[in-house]
């Protein structure tokens, strides 16, 4: 007989659990350590903050269960249905936060024709802020509040894939094409962010900073995560997405700009530099060809793709606050500062104790 060929083990991308942030995290990352048929999932009324630390990070756990898992954590554990029994309980909170956030959002038309207009001088955000002021430092922070989606980029919007109807589906496909490399594995984005990464001195490994990343950073991507696993909600998804194209080109080449200015070498750049010319084409493919077939076909959800993009307003609206008050004040924006931010040695930055 022929000696058969070895097969090489997968390489694998699952995390470790991540330490938790409060009583409802502690209990299910503690029950996620057991099989599924022995452990305990933690019951009862969700009474937390829903933009908290324990909340945020409690959903991330759960629907990082459908993507690349943890280490240690049986799959097994994807459909337990006392899990998602608690994860619904944990979108509804998260749900219910948006919109009374939301409001009333602007009919789709106006929506759209608002993230197509910049504030004078570009605004205020971050990649003005890294732009023009920014330090080293905060240009490693922000790579890393952006790593729990850039690494996985786009798998959250490939939910809506089987969800929507032809042309819209053939449209996002186009653009979902580019974003994993066009059929070159070494230009998927996420590849191109994690080389970033290695250029400013972090590890690119899926899921290194969890730990690090506030609940503002993971407010973005469970964003998308409940967006992408509910049909219900496929329509705010396609708001999104169309708000994530729409928008980037900007603010990508300011990116660009700052990583050069602090001394990023063509790698550290890359990641954004695809962005400004490719997303200026999604943004023409994503309004005429998925967003405009979409509505014609099915005009009752024009109003959940106006949530969807005033929902992802929200949350990024709140990152940014949240990065630009702490860079303000001298701070590190993550739970965990890293070597070279302020605060890294267990003080602020007028030496008292953290």
């Amino acid at each position: 007989m022929p000696t058969p060929v070895p097969v090489p083990a997968p390489v694998t991308r699952a995390p470790a659990l991540p330490r938790p942030r409060g009583p409802l995290g502690a209990a299910l990352i503690d029950v996620l350590g057991r099989p599924p048929q022995t452990g305990a999932v933690p019951t009862g009324p969700v009474m937390l903050d829903p933009w908290g630390e324990d909340l945020q990070l409690s959903l991330y756990v759960c629907y990082e269960l459908h993507y690349a898992g943890f280490a240690g954590v049986d799959p097994a554990w994807e459909w337990h249905p006392g899990l998602l029994a608690t994860r619904s309980r944990l979108e509804h909170a998260f749900l219910t936060a948006l919109c009374e956030a939301v409001g009333r959002p602007p009919a789709l038309d106006q929506a759209l024709a608002d993230l197509l207009t910049e504030p004078a001088g570009g605004g205020t955000g971050p990649s003005r802020y890294l732009l023009e002021a920014g330090e080293r430092w905060q240009a490693r922070e922000y790579l890393v509040h952006r790593s729990p989606y850039h690494l996985k980029e786009a798998d959250p919007q490939l939910w809506a894939v089987p969800r929507l109807p032809n042309p819209a589906k053939a449209a996002l496909m186009t653009v979902q094409f580019d974003e994993y490399g066009a059929g070159r594995p070494e230009r998927a984005h996420a590849t191109l962010f994690a080389e970033m990464m290695a250029d400013f001195g972090l590890e690119p490994e899926y899921g290194h900073y969890l730990d690090a990343v506030p609940a503002p950073g993971l407010a973005a991507v469970n964003l998308q995560s409940m967006f992408g696993l509910h049909r219900s909600l496929r329509a705010a998804l396609v708001g999104q997405f169309a708000t994530l194209e729409i928008t980037s080109p900007p603010g990508a080449a300011r990116l660009a700009q700052a990583f050069e200015r602090l001394g990023a070498s063509a790698a550290g750049t890359r990641f954004y530099r695809e962005h400004v010319t490719a997303d200026a084409v999604h943004e023409q493919l994503v309004r005429r060809t998925v967003v405009a077939p979409l509505v014609a076909a099915e005009p009752e959800l024009a109003d959940g793709i106006a949530f969807g993009i005033a929902a992802t307003g929200v949350v990024e609206d709140a990152l940014a606050r949240h990065l630009l008050d702490s860079w303000q004040h001298g701070r590190s924006s993550l739970l965990q500062p890293l070597a070279d931010a302020p605060g890294a040695d267990g003080s602020n930055t007028d030496g008292a104790p953290r």
